[in-house]
């Protein structure tokens, strides 16, 4: 088979700038995102930030790029072609958020230990991977009876709840420079105007707020000195007894790290399958390896964000991206990691200025839930919300109780429920929030469609997942809820009963796809448009 010569398909073309600077302002707000998260939500250390889960992504980081610019080019020569684009890799955007405020944050809470908070979000992250890596297997088989809607529902659920109340509320409290930030994000991803010379819109907010924040006395220019004073280069290096460390309690983290692991692969075949009708044709085990691998490795060496493949590669391979603006972008992304720049760049950008996105990213997977279902199955899309909202709001109450000096169980479930708090109930329904939500919004989107076999066995599996703890029990155990789990038993005969009827199932509307195909959408802001480039 001929390969094309360097000349014939060069490592960079004029695209590739465009396509590098849209792509690395996403990936570089998203890393200083998670870093802002790290420091002023688990309350980490700079040390173990700077030191250690920095420089553990950036590895993941380069290696990445550098494998997908390898494989666009493999694809290229195969096919004697020189439009094949690069798919972009990154840190997982629902992921990083979910690490933080579903299984690091509520460790710190309750420990006040920001280490220990660390070592589970090492843990799930492995899980993670470990599940990436099985998918690339059964992904398929997983991906053909997943019901849209119970899928988009809960990770809805999780974005509005866990993603965005937090910083939204941080928003209103320097609501001066949050809401111009809001603003222009709003117009710039939710509309087709665009800035003067198609500057990159996510940019254009940072700087913005950043602007509003520095002239009204909002930042401290002693802390940009002595985070410029703290910059040192430092490479990762393996930090295994705190993955094994939370590895030891790993049963908590089944709940949300299956579900999330399960999508997490089934993003990645939709990305994947995007790429090819643009035309670029990748092997999808290859991707979901990789991807699984990156997971495995950035948590041995420290870091409990997962990368991942992000969506995209149609958006930039219209800005004329090829082969090398992925690369390009892993690699100074990584350099900025080791060099640890993100304290100095944490200190010049407000984090109201940066938290904007995340209630942009709310909106967008909360809409995206029904958008992308059949509207029959919005009642199924809401039934997923439910469990994460229980999950959410007693957090809530816990954290106030806990300012209070006192607890749910010393106030009593009397007292709570005379002042109209039904904590025991929304206790056991959060718990296990993700893959509560998941059977739920499945039973319901089955129950709608009229396909009660399914719904059944969806009933039979949630029944045997509430009676070892995997949902809807405080910890994984042996009979952890009898009560529910005879609830769900109860609902599996129902379906079964009203499957002897043989009802037709329901009709599809006309501009309905098929349910069992889910459409994911990964949250970091699409790319800007860009003239396509002259050819090389």
């Amino acid at each position: 088979m001929k390969l094309l010569a360097r000349t014939e398909n060069p490592l960079w073309v004029r695209g590739d700038t465009n396509a590098f600077s849209g792509f690395g302002v996403n990936v570089l707000v998203n890393v200083l995102t998670l870093t802002s998260l790290c420091l002023f939500v688990v309350h980490l250390s700079e040390a173990s930030v700077f030191k250690a889960i920095l420089p553990a992504l950036g590895i993941a980081l380069v290696f990445g790029n550098i494998y997908y610019t390898f494989l666009a080019r493999r694809l290229a020569a195969r096919e004697n072609r020189t439009d094949v684009t690069a798919l972009p890799y990154g840190p997982s955007v629902p992921h990083m958020f979910i690490v933080v405020f579903v299984i690091m944050l509520p460790i710190y809470l309750k420990t006040k230990d920001p280490v220990l908070a660390w070592k589970a979000g090492l843990a799930w992250a492995f899980i993670i991977g470990i599940i990436v890596l099985i998918g690339a297997f059964v992904g398929p088989f997983i991906r053909r009876y997943a019901p849209r809607a119970a899928l988009l529902g809960t990770l809805a659920g999780i974005s509005i709840t866990f993603i965005s109340m937090l910083p939204a509320a941080r928003m209103w409290t320097m609501a001066w420079v949050a809401l111009p930030v809001f603003a222009l994000l709003l117009v710039g991803l939710m509309t087709d105007i665009k800035l003067p010379g198609n500057f990159p819109i996510g940019l254009a907010a940072l700087l913005l707020g950043t602007a509003i924040g520095w002239v009204g006395g909002a930042m401290d220019g002693g802390a940009v000195t002595a985070a410029a004073k703290e910059i040192s280069f430092a490479l990762p290096g393996f930090h295994l007894d705190l993955l094994f460390s939370g590895l030891a309690d790993v049963a908590p983290l089944l709940a949300t790290a299956i579900p999330l692991g399960v999508y997490n692969f089934t993003e990645g075949m939709t990305n994947v399958e995007s790429a090819a009708a643009a035309g670029d044709n990748y092997n999808l085990r290859s991707v979901l390896l990789a991807d699984g691998a990156g997971a495995v490795i950035g948590a041995a060496l420290g870091s409990p964000f997962p990368p991942a493949v992000y969506v995209g590669h149609p958006g930039w391979k219209a800005a004329g991206g090829r082969s090398g603006y992925s690369m390009a972008a892993g690699v100074v992304i990584a350099l900025l990691c080791f060099l640890g720049m993100f304290g100095l760049l944490g200190a010049i950008f407000p984090l109201p200025a940066i938290v904007p996105i995340l209630l942009y990213i709310g909106l967008l997977i909360g809409a995206q839930a029904f958008q992308h279902t059949p509207k029959a199955h919005a009642a199924a899309v809401v039934a997923a919300f439910v469990p994460n909202l229980a999950s959410w709001g007693t957090g809530q109450i816990d954290n106030a109780l806990a300012a209070a000096g006192t607890t749910a169980a010393t106030v009593g479930d009397a007292a709570l429920e005379n002042s109209g708090v039904v904590y025991s109930g929304l206790l056991s329904l959060g718990q296990g929030a993700i893959l509560a939500g998941l059977m739920l919004g499945a039973i319901v989107a089955f129950v709608i469609d009229k396909r009660f076999i399914p719904a059944a066995i969806s009933a039979a599996v949630a029944s045997a997942l509430s009676f070892v703890g995997l949902i809807h029990g405080e910890k994984v155990e042996w009979n952890a809820n009898w009560e529910v789990s005879l609830g769900y038993l109860l609902v599996a005969v129902i379906c079964g009963l009203f499957a002897l009827t043989r009802p037709a199932p329901r009709e599809e509307e006309p501009d309905e796809t098929d349910g069992s195909t889910v459409v994911t959408v990964d949250p970091t802001p699409a790319p800007e448009p860009a003239p396509e480039p002259a050819k090389a």
